[in-house]
């Protein structure tokens, strides 16, 4: 899992590179499902979740293929993960399906801007909220209006940057704003108007994050986690199968989750020195022996 090859293993192991894979395989074959996990050990989560998808590649797919996941924003712990043929309603389903199954209090999902995520989340989650990922939606902004290429909209876009999406305000605040910007910078251009009128629609899940409190505005955090694992994917170069890559990604959950952070700062830093499992595990309960790891109390 730290990305060293089976032919170094080997030479440690004083073993073929052969004879490590199938023992390697063996060991991924008998860790426990990830959702299994925090179905039996895990109730202490905060609700705010942060979903997206990292592709990869896997033979017998044209296109690589999601991996979805999830992190409690406040512990930083990986309750569920799949990988999924596509992006799809079925494949949302079947998350949030599993972290119902784990009881999981879901209050609000941060995320892309994804039709199929918001209906399947209605459906096993009717009362949870959706913050969109205002990065995102403003890069599309940005790219709708070519502002790095023509500065016709730059002192537009600066503005809707600035005075919209630049602090948490009321939502009085945010309708005096938007309506200067509309009357006084985009009266008589249609792509301007649609961007206002998109920003108007779309309040509620734009600005949740006001509402929430330690809700994120944005999908860093899980970027951040996405980076990660693109690192460790490029040494893989892909998957031979779909059961491959589900046994590889499970115990990538489970190795993240029982390693202790150390690089969290800010608000985050009481964090390091702990695995996020632990930080979820009922009261009471300790890291299972399987796992390999002693519990750590407090």
């Amino acid at each position: 899992m730290d990305g060293i090859s089976f032919r170094a293993l080997g030479n440690v192991l004083g073993l073929s590179a052969a004879a490590v894979y199938l023992k390697v395989t063996k060991e991924m074959n008998s860790l426990p499902d990830n959702t299994w996990l925090t179905q039996t050990y895990c109730n202490r989560f905060c609700g705010i979740l942060v979903v997206d998808g990292k592709y990869v590649k896997v033979k017998g797919y044209k296109q690589k293929i999601p991996f979805i996941y999830g992190i409690d924003y406040l512990t930083h712990d990986i309750p569920v993960g799949i990988l999924a043929p596509s992006e799809n309603e079925e494949a949302f389903l079947k998350f949030f399906r599993l972290l119902k199954a784990c009881k999981y209090p879901l209050r609000v999902v941060i995320c892309d801007d994804r039709f199929a995520l918001g209906t399947a989340l209605r459906y096993h989650y009717p009362k949870a909220k959706v913050q969109l990922c205002q990065n995102h939606y403003i890069e599309n902004i940005r790219q709708a209006l070519h502002t790095r290429i023509d500065p016709e909209h730059v002192r537009f876009f600066n503005h809707v940057y600035t005075y919209i999406f630049g602090r948490p305000q009321s939502t009085n605040k945010l309708y005096e704003y938007l309506h200067r910007i509309l009357t006084t910078q985009a009266k008589i251009d249609p792509l301007r108007q649609a961007i206002i009128m998109g920003i108007y629609k779309r309040k509620k899940e734009l600005f949740q994050y006001t509402q929430i409190e330690n809700c994120p505005k944005d999908t860093n955090l899980i970027e951040l986690y996405n980076s990660h694992l693109q690192a460790r994917l490029k040494s893989i170069k892909g998957f031979k199968s779909f059961r491959a890559a589900e046994r590889w990604l499970n115990a990538y959950l489970i190795r993240r989750r029982l390693k202790p952070l150390t690089d969290c700062d800010s608000k985050f830093r009481h964090l390091n020195g702990k695995c996020s499992f632990e930080r979820t595990l009922k009261r009471g309960e300790s890291v299972p022996a399987v796992l390999g790891i002693k519990h750590h109390s407090g």
